[in-house]
């Protein structure tokens, strides 16, 4: 193996790795900043070692026990805790490393659980939603901050200053190293739910740059809601999250055109959405069924999204069964967002005149002041009905309020075309 491929394969192991790593750590140290300290400091001996030696037979237990000897070094150096470093040394015997592969094999019932804690920590509600998203993807997503600033459009420092502060604030709110229970689980988990779906979303909908689309976002958190999934089996709303992400993420391929342009969903090519992705979110969708109980929000839009899916053709789509799961939505969690989903597919059940006055009674809503997507679907509902100069208007006030590229050039066009 030569060197670079050496380094693409660190870098595998390293994103898959990374999270039970670090997870494994934290469990000894109560440390978020430290556990990753020492996590990176396995990364950095991996680096410098195996492209002599080779990637071991099991990667991650050779930087488990490397990441353990660094913290019986840490402990001894700065004299603290005389019973942390007896526990380490229990765990792993500096004399025989080969011990150190049963021992990682013999943790595969913790694994589980120090995945789950590190998630709950990284998602806890005393950060911001902003920071709670970059420290998941740096902690969970094996991402580094380079990666985390791009993926965002964020400057590098700020991202940097981000994660920092984050980890202060959980080190000074003293967030406790465990899986939540009782009444603050519902509420966790929904903090941990909403982190996940706005990285996908950020990946689905780029809010600003040039590119409509970031499917590594998407990537990133499918695979964080999958292993919520195997985690936390008897949650609902994780598996219905899980549904809404694998449906919307089957349309990829077909939601951006040759050059790049947005391809709308009426306009899609239907036979290039992935048949797996479906299916799996359909899947998905029954098990949150299964568990019983009334649909959370994030099942009922994955109920809406699999609408879409079993439609082979546009004209084909349930919009009566869509209108039905929308009324649903609005009654469970009332927003003007989806008040304004609602509304468009009202106009495709009823006509765009049943839709129209709906939209029209939201031009005003504060909480949509900024939201390109309502001028947006204002002058979609103006054009099939004929009233193509406020359709125009409406477009280009849209055009304006979005940061993206390819988004404006569309809203762009369709001005142009009301000309």
């Amino acid at each position: 193996m030569t060197a670079s491929e050496t380094h693409r394969a660190i870098e595998t192991v390293w994103r898959i790795e990374s999270p039970r790593l670090i997870g494994g750590l934290l469990r000894i140290v109560r440390d978020v900043g430290l556990a990753e300290d020492l996590a990176q400091d396995a990364l950095v001996a991996a680096l410098e070692q195996w492209p002599e030696s080779g990637v071991p037979r099991n990667p991650g237990a050779w930087l488990m026990s490397t990441a353990r000897r660094r913290a019986i070094d840490h402990f001894r150096h700065r004299g603290m805790a005389e019973q942390k470093h007896e526990q380490l040394g229990r765990e792993i015997d500096e004399s025989q490393p080969d011990q150190a592969e049963g021992l990682v094999e013999n943790m595969d019932d913790e694994i589980g659980d120090d995945l789950l804690r590190l998630l709950f920590i990284a998602c806890h509600p005393v950060l911001s939603l902003e920071a709670r998203a970059a420290l998941t993807l740096r902690l969970l997503g094996g991402l580094t901050t380079t990666e985390i600033a791009r993926a965002f459009l964020a400057p590098e420092p700020t991202i940097a200053q981000r994660i920092v502060r984050a980890k202060r604030t959980i080190a000074e709110a003293r967030v406790p190293y465990e899986v939540p229970r009782g009444a603050d689980r519902a509420a966790r988990i929904t903090s941990v739910l909403a982190v996940i779906y706005l990285i996908f979303n950020e990946g689905y909908s780029a809010t600003a740059g040039d590119d409509w689309m970031r499917p590594a976002l998407c990537e990133d958190a499918l695979r964080l809601g999958r292993i919520l999934a195997s985690l936390a089996p008897g949650e609902a709303e994780v598996h219905g999250l899980v549904a809404l992400m694998e449906i919307q993420a089957s349309r990829a391929r077909a939601r951006v055109g040759p050059n790049g342009e947005p391809v709308l969903l009426l306009d899609q090519d239907r036979a290039r959405w992935d048949r797996l992705l479906i299916r799996r979110g359909l899947d998905a969708l029954q098990r949150a069924e299964s568990i019983g109980g009334s649909l959370g929000p994030y099942a009922l839009q994955a109920a809406i999204a699999a609408c879409h899916a079993r439609a082979l053709r546009p004209e084909d789509t349930d919009w009566p069964r869509i209108v039905a799961l929308y009324d649903a939505l609005a009654e469970l969690s009332p927003s003007p967002v989806i008040e304004l989903n609602r509304a468009v597919a009202i106009s495709m059940a009823d006509g765009p005149a049943a839709g129209l006055d709906i939209v029209e009674s939201l031009l005003d809503e504060p909480a949509l002041k900024g939201y390109h997507l309502l001028p947006a679907v204002h002058g979609d509902l103006l054009v099939k009905l004929g009233r193509h100069d406020e359709a125009r208007s409406e477009f280009e006030r849209a055009a304006f309020m979005t940061q993206n590229t390819r988004e404006r050039k569309l809203l762009l066009d369709r001005a142009s075309r009301c000309a």
